[in-house]
């Protein structure tokens, strides 16, 4: 479900991923998710040539096709899970 989140934030934009994600550990744990969504064809990673690295993320069009899936089951969760479990 961490993935969901990830492409959820990704929609609002890049820099929100890891203001947004409480769960997962800045750094590796992050790089690592980021590198399988890009590998299941999710994500496409830009990187630019600058100091400081600056490198951006956007889905691609399969990523954007789940999209409603995965605003249906955050609604759903927030629907039937309770805040503070």
């Amino acid at each position: 479900m961490e993935d969901a989140h990830i492409i959820l934030a990704l929609e609002k934009r890049s820099h929100a991923l890891q203001r947004n994600q409480a769960g997962v550990r800045k750094g590796k744990m992050l790089s690592t998710q980021l590198k399988e969504l890009e590998r299941d064809g999710l994500l496409i990673r830009r990187e630019y040539p600058q100091v400081p690295p600056k490198v951006e993320y956007s889905l691609t069009e399969k990523g954007q096709s789940i999209m409603p899936i995965l605003q249906e089951i955050c609604k759903w969760g927030h629907e039937h899970i309770p805040e503070n479990t």
